[in-house]
């Protein structure tokens, strides 16, 4: 037991020391980045690095079994330069019990991590976002799905010479109101999977300066090439003395957007902007939305699989570097493993790919890859092992 405490701190002080670096030097990437980004800005220096440090919260998360692989290589080889790894075995330590500590360490890093480090990143990402939107002073969109509603929000910059009516209502003030840069807040009941069409949808049109001064409802609506197409159509002047008395009704109407389907799929984010404790409720709004929830339901299989990977990462890095150092040719067996390890990272980005795309269950497109590993792994030890 004493000697399994002291290899788990001997690994989690690895892990930590590595983590640091690679923040430092994310760090360090990031402000150049930023400072590219936003060089037409004119955001200060410390602007610039309260970017960066929101940013790579996520980097860093995205990139922690490769960081966990790193700091086993980094254990294993210290202990057979010391020797302490024929000191275990001389004392009758076999090399299963050896690596489970440091394995059994990295899966409880990979629990803390879903658990603290996951709500952490998917804060600062949403800070992240709004910081460089606020820094860029542009209009953008937004899209966020409510227990019984979707809702957008659509920027009308650059969309006015795109305004076109049928004659029941006035062409001229949507003209008018487009082109005076306002915004457009969109509510539907539901919409379809590929989000092309809203249905029992409210449009509500805001002046930059008066506020709110149309209200549209329409049986459905259609996404095309710049413009939302709507069916039974009804509309409220709301600068109108009486707006249900200045009502009208048309069978269509036409209003210039800039958003399309894959930008309000999108709109949504990305899962990792969403807690892993808010992620079920999240994927339940989706569907019944209309929306297709299978991208994050697949995320949440990957993140409740991350302790799994990380203690993949260091099974995989004790069968190449678990080994006495005489006579062995220690670069070789360290590119190796890192080789072995890097090659599980990229498959289990596969088989998120595949999980997204459908063609593989949501549990096995994130479970499948580390069991597969660890047990291949496992094989490998127990051929190699001796004591």
């Amino acid at each position: 037991m004493i000697l399994s405490r002291y290899l788990a701190r001997r690994f989690l002080r690895m892990l930590l020391l590595i983590t640091a670096v690679f923040v430092a030097i994310l760090f360090l990437i990031d402000v150049i980045e930023q400072i590219r980004r936003f060089g037409d800005e004119g955001l200060g220096l410390g602007r610039v690095a309260f970017l960066a440090a929101l940013n790579i919260a996520g980097s860093v998360y995205g990139i922690l079994p490769l960081i966990t692989l790193l700091a086993a290589i980094a254990l294993f080889v210290a202990l057979s330069r010391t020797s302490e790894l024929i000191a275990m075995r001389a004392a009758g330590r076999s090399g299963l019990r050896i690596v489970a500590a440091p394995a059994v360490a990295a899966a409880l890093a990979g629990v803390l991590a879903v658990m603290v480090l996951n709500p952490i990143v998917a804060a600062t990402s949403k800070r992240y976002d709004a910081a460089s939107a606020n820094a860029g002073a542009g209009v953008g969109q937004a899209v966020s799905v409510g227990r019984g509603a979707v809702w957008m929000r659509q920027g009308t910059r650059g969309a006015a010479d795109g305004a076109r009516r049928d004659r029941s209502v006035g062409a001229d003030d949507a003209r008018r109101v487009v082109a005076q840069g306002g915004q457009i807040v969109i509510r539907a009941a539901r919409a379809s999977p590929d989000a092309t069409a809203l249905f029992d949808a409210t449009f509500l049109i805001f002046d930059a300066d008066l506020g709110p001064v149309r209200r549209i409802e329409a049986r459905s609506a259609r996404l095309g090439d710049g413009r939302w197409t709507l069916s039974g159509v009804k509309e409220w002047p709301l600068d109108a003395p009486n707006p249900e008395r200045a009502a009208r009704t048309g069978e269509q109407l036409t209003l210039p957007t800039e958003l399309t389907a894959a930008r309000i799929r999108d709109g949504f984010g990305a899962p990792q902007a969403v807690p892993v404790w808010q992620l079920p409720d999240f994927i339940a709004g989706l569907e019944r939305a209309g929306f297709s929830g299978l991208r994050h339901r697949v995320w949440l299989m990957q993140e409740l699989a991350r302790p799994a990977l990380m203690a993949a990462m260091v099974l995989l890095a004790a069968v190449f570097t678990m080994r006495p150092p005489r006579g062995r040719r220690t670069g070789v067996l360290v590119l190796g493993a890192f080789a072995a390890g890097v090659g599980l990272f990229f498959l289990r980005n596969l088989a998120q790919v595949m999980g997204e795309a459908g063609q593989v269950p949501a549990a096995a497109a994130a479970f499948a890859p580390p069991s597969a590993a660890a047990l291949l792994a496992l094989a490998a030890l127990l051929r190699l092992e001796d004591g």
